[in-house]
């Protein structure tokens, strides 16, 4: 696991780096292949931006989340970046058992509802 971090616009404090490599060790557990993360942290003006990407064998997840907060915003991204890993590996284990991913049931269920069957 590789994590590095990027202060833009603002001073780096080891509290905020240790926060961050913390909570984004964490997705490890979800993923099979070691991860390197990219993470950036900005403030402008009053905002606090953070911007994620990592990349765990082919896979790939980006999340930016802004708040006033930077701890805030951390916590933010890390629940977008856990939802994107988890619904990567629900449609793995779909197509992976001949089922459809939630995009391809979406598409099914609308064209259905165009036509004005159910079932």
């Amino acid at each position: 696991m590789n994590i590095s971090i990027t202060f833009r616009h603002m001073d780096g404090t080891e509290a905020v780096k240790r926060h961050t490599h913390e909570k984004l060790a964490k997705l490890q557990k979800f993923l099979r292949q070691a991860m390197t993360a990219q993470v950036t942290l900005e403030v402008i003006g009053l905002e606090h931006i953070i911007d994620v990407r990592i990349q765990s064998g082919s896979q790939s997840f980006h999340a930016t989340e802004r708040s006033e907060d930077m701890y805030a915003s951390i916590d933010m991204v890390l629940d977008k970046l856990e939802r994107q890993i988890h619904a990567q590996k629900g449609a793995t284990v779909a197509k992976k058992h001949g089922g459809m991913s939630a995009g391809e049931f979406a598409v099914k269920v609308e064209r259905e509802s165009q036509r004005g069957t159910r079932g």
